[in-house]
């Protein structure tokens, strides 16, 4: 059996990701947690004539239920980001959220895939790595940041200017992190397409910031929902077509922790414990983490920049929960 949580299922991401994780074969039983209304949308969802089972699970109560013999939770729980809001911003109300459906998940399904989607994941994921290691069940090949939004929105954004490269064909590797600056498209590396200066440049903040684009669009009523769960999914689907189907050669970029295998050279030349690079899935999660190809001198500027800003933010991830009293506990 194949057991897939998404834990905040009734949200602007939950419910689109849920809809979509519940079209795969590979999942025999999709559980819904959230703190509201996590049951009625397992209602919805199971109208759907697909083969898997699916079930709600509402309130603190109910996680462990929700939780045990997880495959693979998904972690998209949290609130959206609105207009003037920074990640630094959602990072003081998602990082108890997080830490806290991390310690039920190194409780009650120690060995599951955990897949984070919740902002700040330069800070969340280490968040997860910190609870684990606490609770002794810490695996690096299985937590992932969930950055496959930033690869999407790059082959879509090269596309609308360059209508050759098809982009549900090509994917474009993209390091760092997933926020703002950190996020570092590698679009020299681009097979058969060439851009000018000026197209790298205005590409580049584009892919940097366009998670900006779709909340000011929405005008304060949400963030990227449908375009993460697309991703989300995407990221998730090709996780099981490698771990349980054992398809080889399926490469994503992630943000991971840099003590999997083949994590030691970008370990030595970015100098950080966390980063977003191409991983390569297999059964056991992180089968190969691919080393950084060669950059541009412009894309070596932007990495630079980009560790700078993720020290700051894997640091105040860990310290969240290494200088937090015991006692100390968010709602989920």
């Amino acid at each position: 059996m194949v057991k897939v949580v998404v834990c905040g299922a009734a949200g602007g991401i939950g419910q689109p990701l849920s809809l979509l994780l519940k079209y795969s074969d590979l999942i025999t039983h999709l559980a819904l947690y959230d703190i509201v209304n996590a049951i009625g949308v397992a209602a919805d969802l199971s109208h759907i004539n697909t083969a898997s089972k699916v079930t709600g699970h509402v309130g603190k109560d109910m996680l462990p239920e929700a939780l045990r013999g997880a495959h693979t939770v998904v972690i998209p729980a949290g609130v959206p980001r609105k207009p003037g809001m920074t990640r630094d911003d959602l990072f003081r109300v998602n990082a108890g959220i997080v830490r806290d459906l991390a310690e039920a998940c190194a409780e009650h399904c120690p060995k599951a895939f955990i897949l984070v989607i919740s902002n700040p994941v330069n800070s969340t994921v280490p968040i997860v790595c910190e609870v684990f290691k606490k609770a002794n069940v810490f695996n690096p090949r299985r937590i992932f940041g969930v950055t496959t939004l930033d690869v999407v929105r790059s082959s879509t954004f090269v596309h609308e200017i360059k209508p050759q490269f098809e982009p549900h064909l090509n994917r474009i590797t993209v390091v760092g992190g997933h926020s703002g600056a950190t996020i570092v498209p590698i679009l020299s590396q681009i097979k058969n397409v060439s851009f000018t200066p000026e197209e790298i440049k205005t590409l580049t903040h584009r892919i940097q910031y366009g998670g900006d684009e779709v909340v000011k669009a929405k005008n304060g009523a949400g963030s990227a929902t449908l375009s993460m769960a697309y991703a989300g999914a995407r990221f998730t689907t090709s996780l099981l077509e490698a771990s349980v189907r054992g398809k080889r050669g399926l490469v994503e970029s992630a943000y991971v922790y840099l003590g999997s295998p083949g994590a030691e050279r970008n370990l030595h030349s970015t100098g950080l414990e966390y980063f977003a690079q191409d991983v390569e899935l297999g059964p056991e999660g992180v089968m190969n983490v691919l080393a950084l190809s060669d950059l541009s001198a412009e894309e070596e500027a932007l990495v630079k920049t980009a560790i700078g800003e993720l020290k700051a933010n894997i640091s105040k991830g860990v310290k969240f929960v290494t200088s937090a009293p015991v006692s100390a506990k968010a709602k989920l």
